[in-house]
């Protein structure tokens, strides 16, 4: 069974946002399981991602990787296990 990362992608709405993050996603064989995107007032930008990664992949490996794309684009990436981001979000 492979490994469930949430990816959230947040800064200045600009052109090339989806096409960069999915691009770096693409190279890293990673798959794009669900997406939602928001341009909030002032023209800032949210995207939440949910890709599917083999098993044990190294999440602060990843995060790494995309330290380029975040300086390319402006914007800050964040990626953490599915179960991760379940248990910080339970009621």
């Amino acid at each position: 069974m492979n490994d469930r990362i949430v990816i959230t992608v947040i800064g200045t709405d600009k052109t090339g946002i989806v096409a960069n993050v999915s691009t770096k996603l693409s190279e890293l064989n990673l798959n794009i399981i669900d997406i939602t995107q928001k341009v909030f007032e002032n023209d800032i930008f949210a995207m939440i991602m949910l890709v599917e990664a083999p098993k044990n992949t190294d999440i602060k490996g990843l995060q790494e990787e995309f330290k380029a794309v975040e300086e390319k684009i402006g914007v800050r990436v964040y990626l953490q296990h599915e179960n991760i981001f379940k248990a910080m979000h339970r009621i």
